[in-house]
């Protein structure tokens, strides 16, 4: 008697990108292969998530589906013409800023000089083997390792970008890793992956930027469709600072899947700004978790999307100790028949007593077919803390716009000020000063 077992589309898919992911490691080591084929084993018993699932019913997956994606061979990007990343580097990044194209580290495009010896910034390949052991500790052990998207990147695993600053060591000068992707013969799929540790005393400010090669624009198409699937691991040791502006502004028929994990021990400070500009369908995880008492955590996410887009930001921040503090404030700009997706969790046990917790969702919409789903969440047992959580969806008032227009400006420039002054909140929060004024410029001149 013969038992039929029905593979669903979505289990089979995973399978076909498990197997093109696992293709052209750069680096090879038996901790590493141990590392993937562990990883491997989880994706196998998983499927691409559908909208039966909660965490995923207001974001289809189905068009992902229908693009079969090819890995790149590592040997092969390097072969084409030169890209010219000058439309994606930072004046203040200029001395210290690691390139990586799908998803593999370009030392021809990469600078690094100017930092102090106690911080190493470069990658897998680059890492002091005498220090590997150390980096195993952290490397791939965030919680929610088992999650499919986290599984399937680290099965793929093939190159790794690593910032790590020693002991009380203050690196004053900001540091951008920049993933680019490129136009290829095929639909490709790209893995970027980061590790970050600031251990005790230490301080650093990161900017992590996800862009394709066609002039820096959100709004233009690469010619194929792109797959960028993308895991970073952060940890704030004790008495750690990290400041963090993640920007993602792939091209508009781009696939964009990340995760930001960040442990936090005993009075570390995490700052993380999150800016979601392009691709056509993208989902940001956010995951905290707080494993020493006196611990701050703060995000800023800033949402800018027009046409067919879909965005969608999950965070979750666990505060496990006593006087803990959060605060999470989150903005969308949604224009056209794009559509916006924001869910936040702050869980409180019984154990995290004097907590300190906030959290908002602000919407904006500009036309009448966009669209927001919007979900903030407390899940509070402790007794002695202060917590609170809201979220507001509106439109440019008819009011505002005509006082603006009666003091002499035109329409659009009255729209355009309502929604600057709308992003300057989260803007003003960007530590990079070159950063904040381009993103500034990038909400004026979208069309809205």
């Amino acid at each position: 008697m013969s038992i039929q077992v029905s593979v669903t589309p979505e289990v089979s898919y995973l399978g076909t990108l498990l197997e093109q992911c696992r293709q052209g490691a750069v680096v090879e080591a038996d901790w590493l292969d141990e590392l993937r084929h562990s990883a491997a084993a989880i994706v196998q018993e998983l499927a691409i998530p559908s909208k039966r699932e909660e965490e995923w019913r207001f974001t289809d997956l189905s068009s992902l589906l229908q693009v079969q994606f090819q890995a790149v061979a590592p040997q092969s990007i390097s072969s084409g013409q030169p890209l010219d990343i000058s439309p994606f580097t930072l004046p203040e990044t200029a001395q210290s800023c690691l390139v990586f194209v799908n998803g593999v580290y370009a030392p021809e495009l990469s600078t690094v000089r100017g930092l102090p010896s106690e911080v190493f910034v470069g990658n897998l390949a680059e890492f002091p083997s005498k220090y590997i052991p150390r980096l195993q500790k952290y490397l791939a052990k965030q919680q929610g390792a088992s999650e499919v998207f986290t599984a399937l990147n680290t099965a793929g695993l093939n190159d790794l970008a690593v910032v790590w600053a020693t002991k009380n060591t203050i690196v004053e000068q900001p540091i951008q890793l920049l993933f680019i992707s490129t136009t290829e013969a095929v639909p490709i799929i790209c893995q970027p992956r980061c590790l970050v540790v600031a251990e005790a005393g230490s301080q650093l400010h990161l900017v992590e930027d996800y862009a394709a090669n066609v002039e820096g624009c959100p709004d233009i198409p690469l010619n194929k469709p792109y797959f960028t699937n993308q895991v970073t691991e952060i940890w704030v040791e004790e008495n750690a600072a990290v400041s963090h502006t993640r920007n993602q502004r792939e091209a508009a028929d781009g696939f964009h899947i990340g995760k930001t994990a960040i442990a936090q021990a005993r009075n570390s400070r995490y700052i993380g700004n999150g800016i979601n500009l392009g691709a056509k369908l993208s989902r940001h995880n956010w995951e905290v978790w707080q494993t020493g008492e006196g611990t701050q955590t703060t995000l800023n996410g800033l949402t800018m999307i027009s046409g067919e887009q879909l965005a969608d930001t999950h965070s979750a921040i666990t505060l496990k100790h006593p006087h803990g503090t959060s605060n999470q404030l989150h903005k969308c700009i949604v224009d056209g028949n794009a559509r916006a997706v924001f869910n936040g969790k702050v869980f409180v046990p019984q154990e995290a007593q004097f907590t300190n917790a906030s959290q908002l969702n602000r919407n904006l919409l500009l036309s009448a077919k966009a669209r927001v789903d919007t979900k903030p969440q407390l899940e509070i047992t402790a007794d002695q803390v202060k917590c609170s959580h809201g979220a507001t969806v509106s439109q440019l008032e008819a009011d505002e716009i005509f006082y603006l227009q009666s003091r002499g400006l035109n329409e659009v420039d009255a729209r355009n000020l309502l929604i600057d002054a709308f992003v300057a909140e989260i803007l003003d929060n960007i530590p990079i000063t070159s950063l904040s004024t381009r993103l500034a410029s990038c909400a004026s001149c979208r069309t809205y």
